[in-house]
C-alpha cells in the first residue's frame, strides 16, 4: 500500500503544528519523505549473494555444471576442456548476477529485501541532515523540534535542538512516535501526524511555557520532499 499525504492531511498538520506552539516557546517543524535512500546498494549486495550461492551449489554438485554443457552440445558428447568449463561457468554466473540485479532492483522488492537495521540507519543519518538545515539553532532559545517521516521506511525520528536535549530524554517522545508510526502503518499518516505533533506540544508546554515575547519563527506547514 502505498501511503502519502493528501490535502487534508496537510491542513490538519499545519493546524496541529500552530495549535500545539500556541503555549509553548518551541517550534515544531514537520517533513516528509517518499524515502530517506533509494538504497541502490541493496540490489548489488543481493546480486553478489546469489553469485555466490550460485558458485557454492556448482561447486557441491559439479555435476550440474556437465549438465548444462550435455544441453549446449545438442546430444554431441565430448570431454569439456576447461576453457568451456570457464566459459559456461562465466557466463551461468553473469546471468545469475544480472537477473537478480533486475528483480532486487524493482522498488518494492528493494525495500523488501533491505534490512529493518539498515533501513533505520539511513531513516536516522537524513533525519539528522534535515535537521542540521532547517532546524538547529534556527531559534532564538534553541527549541526547535523536527518530526521526521519517511514514507516507504514506515519509520519516523524526532530530534530536538539544544535547549530541548537538555531537559526532555527520548523516552518522553515515546507516545508522540507510537501514534505516528501506528496511524502511517495504517494509511493514515496525516492522522498519525497531527496526533504526534499534539503529544508533542504537551511535552513542550511542560518545560518550554510560552513567553509573552515568542513568536512564531519556523513554518507551520508540512514540509514534503
Amino acid at each position: 500500500m502505498k501511503v502519502q499525504l493528501t490535502d487534508a492531511d496537510r491542513q490538519k498538520v499545519s493546524a496541529a503544528v500552530a495549535a500545539a506552539e500556541a503555549g509553548t516557546d518551541g517550534e515544531i517543524v514537520t517533513i516528509v519523505a517518499p524515502a530517506s535512500d533509494d538504497y541502490a546498494d541493496v540490489p548489488l549486495a543481493w546480486a553478489l549473494i546469489a553469485v555466490f550461492l550460485a558458485l557454492a551449489t556448482l561447486a557441491a554438485f559439479p555435476d550440474l555444471l556437465l549438465w548444462v554443457h550435455s544441453i549446449l552440445q545438442r546430444g554431441w558428447t565430448h570431454e569439456p576442456s576447461l576453457s568451456e568449463h570457464l566459459t559456461v561457468l562465466f557466463v551461468l554466473l553473469a546471468l545469475k548476477f544480472a537477473g537478480a540485479r533486475l528483480i532486487a532492483g524493482l522498488w518494492p522488492v528493494r525495500m523488501m529485501l533491505t534490512p529493518g537495521r539498515i533501513k533505520s540507519q539511513r531513516v536516522r543519518a537524513r533525519a539528522l541532515d534535515l535537521f542540521r538545515v532547517g532546524a538547529e539553532q534556527r531559534t532564538r532559545k534553541a527549541t526547535a523540534v523536527l518530526l521526521y517521516l519517511s514514507l516507504a521506511e514506515h519509520r519516523a525520528e524526532l530530534i530536538g535542538d539544544a535547549a530541548i536535549s537538555a531537559k526532555v530524554t527520548p523516552d518522553m517522545w515515546g507516545e508522540a512516535m507510537a501514534a505516528l508510526i501506528t496511524a502511517v502503518k495504517d494509511g493514515r499518516p496525516g492522522d498519525g501526524m497531527a496526533e504526534a505533533v499534539a503529544r508533542i506540544g504537551e511535552v513542550l508546554h511542560v518545560h518550554f511555557p510560552r513567553s509573552a515575547d515568542d513568536t512564531n519563527e519556523l513554518p507551520d506547514r508540512v514540509i514534503e520532499l
